[in-house]
């Protein structure tokens, strides 16, 4: 309920004078006796009656012209016909008030009235701006002739219009005003108010413990001085600010303590009507002479009747809260059934969870075990066949030899496809960062499909904006991955035409660079009704040439690499004309420094001498490989079938590089690493291994080792690792 500017709390009065005033003094007694009584009905919850005394004031003042009074008459009248909810007559009660508070020209009347007016109007949404408006006016007129105190009740209300209409951003300074405003008053009605204002105002901005702890002292404050309406008003608002944040079972509380004051203000009220009857019947009584005997009678059939109407109205009244119980408590135990239901749900739901990710990570394991049970007899095939097209100068065998490669270099490719698509489903793939050459990068990339574009007869253009900085910062390995699967595709499903590689600068600021990739071919093209398919995984266009096999997963990683980068593919393709695929990424620039190219590091660089090498792999295939591809390098190789063993030669051969594998029975390769560290922090360690890189990356090279080889290697990428670490001292 609104503060309303003319109530307070004020001793009752029964009497009232029934004889003529002829004099100045007599009637300004009876106009006063009259809105003390007024004001007292009105605190003791008799509405009606106070309604009667606001007219009887009327009556008196308006033949002498009182402005005054009659201002204070048709505002009373406003004030109970707002509490009984008649705003319209309440509304046209307070419009008199103010007309009569202007030609008195007394601030104090002038305030009062536009906050009254304010509140009627600022409770429809329709006429909101006009009550704050109101409002504002009884602000200005408090701060230039009145006091700053005495714009509380304004400043309150406006406080609370906006609260009500969810604006908590302007609520806030004027709720502030008010609370410090209230701290030079003591009126504990006013400050409770206020309190439960200043929860409603933290519960909208989310601020749970704010909120709650305003909603407690407001109650408390409200319980300790009785205040029925005001606690009445807290509860409820508190059961709304719990409701939100889920505390179902308090709100419950709160809400049922709200019910309480509720009843307790209908009680009252009830109550007190029935005990004005009955004194009112006992006053006229004395006034009554034996004469009037028939009318005393009449008087007492109808206090009869009214007690009867009261009776009844409190009889359905217990009923019917009787029901409202009885619903309510049905009603809570449904809402513990199905909350207990909802717990049973939710601990299986968390089950479910905890066994699906157990599952994922089985999963993930089985498949990193796989791959590198795979890749290690890979490592031999491929290792031997390359040997093998090396030294045999058979054409026939050569053919069938490329045939096996081939084939070897497959099931390579769908290895780490599966991997890869794996590893993306279980959010395992995560962008790294770090300076890189766009040029040198996609350079590397062409080269790379140098063997299948010639195999093909196509030819690779590249084309680079100029104005691409030469130092970019971003995941350049996600990116290769992404262009390599791309012009992969083109290569191969491309024969006797071209494919093209552009990368545009679209916009560049302080912030970073946006790219424009574009990778095209003139190949056969993709069918409108097979764009999206294409995307899926394992999806494949039906084709007839033994040369389009592939896995199906090269499209979904893309687009799922792309989505890393907050980008996404596009497809534009017209069947028998070719196909253009293109998107867009944003990266850092890096650091603006001159750009050398990177020669790769050759056997040109290594002394003449002959270097010696420490083969450990517990593996004997891996061995043979590995040593005969040294020794085509004039290395002279030593073998040690365990991390022991590598231990026992190190100690006492003097060697220049050591490659080790990871994955050994008894003592791995880092564990053996970390021994080797403790008496030879010098000589350098590469890793061989066929697990997937970037798991174990950081393990790796953390256990002390150099450098990281991936099985099946290229011969080029492996020696060109093994002499660059030969030319670099170890840190």
């Amino acid at each position: 309920m609104r503060n309303n500017y003319f109530l307070s709390v004020i001793g009752f009065l029964l009497c009232l004078s029934l004889y003529p005033q002829t004099t100045l003094k007599a009637y300004k007694d009876s106009i006063q006796q009259l809105k003390k009584a007024a004001n007292e009905a009105y605190d003791t919850y008799d509405y009606n009656k106070s309604i009667e005394y606001s007219l009887d004031i009327i009556k008196l003042a308006a033949p002498k012209n009182d402005y005054y009074n009659l201002q204070k008459g048709y505002n009373f009248l406003g004030v109970a016909y707002e509490v009984l909810k008649d705003t319209s007559r309440a509304r046209e009660n307070y419009e008199k008030a103010l007309r009569y508070a202007e030609l008195t020209k007394n601030d104090t009347l002038l305030l009062g009235s536009y906050n009254n007016l304010g509140n009627i109007l600022s409770s429809n949404p329709e006429t909101i701006e006009q009550g704050l408006d109101y409002y504002e006016r009884a602000i200005e007129i408090a701060s230039k002739s009145l006091s700053l105190k005495d714009a509380i009740t304004p400043v309150v209300n406006i406080a609370w219009t906006h609260l009500e209409n969810g604006e908590h951003s302007k609520a806030s300074p004027f709720l502030k005003k008010a609370w410090q405003l209230s701290s030079q008053e003591s009126d504990k009605s006013l400050q409770s108010n206020l309190l439960t204002l200043m929860g409603m105002y933290y519960s909208g901005i989310d601020e749970f413990a704010d909120s709650r702890e305003h909603f407690r002292q407001s109650i408390e404050m409200a319980k300790k001085d009785s205040l029925l309406v005001e606690a009445s008003f807290a509860y409820e608002e508190y059961s709304k600010m719990l409701v939100k944040n889920g505390l179902f079972e308090e709100a419950y509380s709160a809400l049922k303590e709200h019910q309480e004051y509720e009843e307790l203000l209908f009680q009252k009220e009830k109550n007190h009507q029935r005990e004005v009857v009955y004194g009112r019947f006992q006053t006229e009584e004395y006034k009554k002479d034996l004469a009037a005997a028939q009318r005393e009678q009449q008087y007492k059939d109808e206090v009869l009747a009214k007690t009867r109407q009261i009776t009844l109205i409190m009889i359905f009244s217990l009923a019917g809260l009787f029901l409202f119980l009885i619903f309510l408590f049905r009603n809570n135990r449904i809402r513990k059934k199905l909350i207990g239901e909802l717990r049973e749900k939710n601990d299986e739901l968390t089950a479910a969870k905890e066994e699906a990710e157990r599952l994922s990570l089985l999963k993930t394991r089985f498949f990193s075990t796989v791959s590198h049970e795979l890749r290690t007899p890979l490592y031999g095939v491929v290792g031997l066949t390359s040997l093998l097209l090396e030294e045999n100068e058979n054409e026939k065998q050569k053919e069938d030899l490329k045939s096996l490669k081939f084939s070897a270099d497959y099931l390579l490719a769908l290895i780490n496809d599966v991997l890869q698509m794996n590893k993306m489903e279980s959010n395992l793939v995560h962008l790294e960062n770090g300076n890189f050459d766009m040029q040198e990068l996609f350079k590397g990339i062409v080269k790379s499909f140098e063997t299948t574009r010639n195999h093909n007869n196509n030819s690779i253009e590249l084309q680079i904006d100029e104005n691409i900085p030469r130092s970019l910062i971003g995941d350049s390995m996600r990116l290769s991955q992404v262009m390599m699967n791309l012009v992969g595709n083109a290569v191969k499903f491309t024969q006797n035409g071209k494919v093209w590689i552009k990368a545009q600068l679209k916009d560049c600021g302080e912030r970073g660079c946006v790219i424009q990739f574009e990778v095209g071919d003139t190949g056969p093209g993709i069918p409108k009704n097979k764009q999206q398919e294409i995307f899926e995984e394992f999806s494949q266009l039906q084709s007839n040439n033994y040369n389009y096999q592939g896995t199906g997963l090269g499209l979904p990683i893309v687009k799922k690499l792309l989505q890393l980068f907050g980008s996404e593919i596009h497809l534009e393709s017209e069947e028998g004309k070719g196909s253009v695929f293109s998107f867009e990424i944003e990266f850092e620039k890096g650091n603006e420094e001159v750009h050398t190219p990177v020669k790769k590091v050759t056997g040109e660089f290594i002394d003449q001498q002959v270097k010696r090498a420490l083969i450990v792999d517990d593996n004997r295939i891996n061995q043979v490989v590995t040593r005969r591809i040294l020794e085509q390098r004039d290395f002279e190789c030593l073998v040690a079938g365990s991390g022991e063993e590598a231990l026992a030669i190190l100690k006492t051969e003097s060697l220049d590089v050591v490659l080790m594998d990871v994955n050994m029975p008894g003592m791995n390769g880092m564990e053996t690493t970390q021994e080797v560290r403790k008496f030879n922090p010098n000589i350098p360690i590469i890793a061989l291994t066929a697990v997937e890189v970037g798991e174990m990356r950081e393990e790796i090279l953390s256990a002390g080792m150099n450098d990281i080889i991936n099985k099946p290697y290229n011969i080029p990428e492996f020696f060109s690792t093994i002499f660059r670490n030969l030319l670099q001292p170890v840190a």
